[in-house]
């Protein structure tokens, strides 16, 4: 009988479902191994309207402590949004702790990779007490900011890729231009990850363009402008932040950004703005030891 009870603890339980907002339900997924005992961990995907499953492989954290992950509204396997009123970040947050309600979590850590970041920002600074610390993946901080990040970036390209980018959409060689600054600094894993692929394939365009805009270097919608500057000088928890060193969110930025709230601890990895797929070995080995230092504080 021993034996069956150790079988027992050491398997792995996951659980899906649609989980109610106010503006349709999301779909969220749940994995724990039935003896972890971490603190749970909340995955919340980029994008806008780029489902979570190229965040699955961090479902492995599960073996540790429950792992939940959820497509945002109009995403993935999430319902299209009920009105343009979701395309708000104070929505999104809403959405959050539904999420967070659904799975009767009292307190658990949040990672939030690329436009994921700046929700994680956001929800921890209006519901600071249910944080046990957040992972800023790859982050948007501050749209500003991207922007001129994106502009360096663009400088780096061959000049007929730069010259594409400037004269627009409507130049011949604007979509050859606009692959190779994803190439570079989105992913440069070729063909893209299985996991990458399957999100890429369900993504929501409309949720994207209305909060970001058409592609990851113009930035036309609700979050033009916006910042959460702020709320990481007001941020009281650990934060990991983690980034590529050939990221959209340059290393210099997240440098900085860092050194704005104390308890934070930077690692930049090799690679992209996937950096979590083209190096999962060490990115998953920094997350597994900065929340087991959380866990033990």
């Amino acid at each position: 009988m021993a034996g069956n009870d150790d079988a027992h603890v050491d398997e792995f339980i996951e659980t899906e479902g649609l989980v109610p907002t106010s503006h349709g339900r999301v779909w969220a997924h749940s994995r724990r191994r039935g003896a972890a005992a971490g603190v749970p961990l909340v995955i919340v995907h980029g994008g806008p309207g780029f489902p979570s499953d190229y965040l699955q492989p961090l479902d492995s954290l599960a073996d540790e402590r429950p792992v939940i992950r959820y497509d945002q509204i109009s995403a993935g396997r999430s319902d299209r949004a009920s009105d343009r009123s979701a395309w708000t970040v104070e929505a999104h947050v809403e959405h959050l702790e539904q999420v967070r309600g659904h799975f009767d979590l009292s307190r658990f850590h949040l990672l939030g990779h690329s436009w994921g970041g700046f929700l994680a920002l956001s929800y921890a600074d209006a519901h600071p007490d249910r944080i046990a610390s957040v992972t800023l993946s790859s982050p948007l901080v501050d749209s500003d900011r991207w922007m001129r990040d994106a502009a360096a970036l663009i400088e780096r390209l061959p000049k007929a890729d730069r010259s594409s980018l400037l004269a627009g959409p409507t130049d011949p060689g604007y979509a050859a231009a606009e692959a190779e600054y994803y190439r570079r600094y989105f992913c440069s894993i070729e063909p893209w990850p299985l996991p990458l692929q399957r999100a890429a394939d369900s993504q929501d365009a409309a949720s994207y363009h209305a909060m970001w805009g058409p592609n990851e270097f113009t930035n036309t919608g609700v979050l033009r402008g916006q910042s959460r500057v702020d709320a990481v000088r007001r941020l009281t928890v650990p934060s990991l932040w983690i980034t590529g060193a050939d990221d959209e969110a340059r290393p210099e930025t997240i440098r900085e950004m860092a050194s704005l709230t104390a308890r934070s601890e930077v690692r930049i990895l090799p690679g992209t703005h996937c950096t979590h797929l083209e190096n999962p070995a060490t990115y998953e080995t920094a997350l597994r030891s900065f929340l087991q230092v959380v866990d033990r504080d």
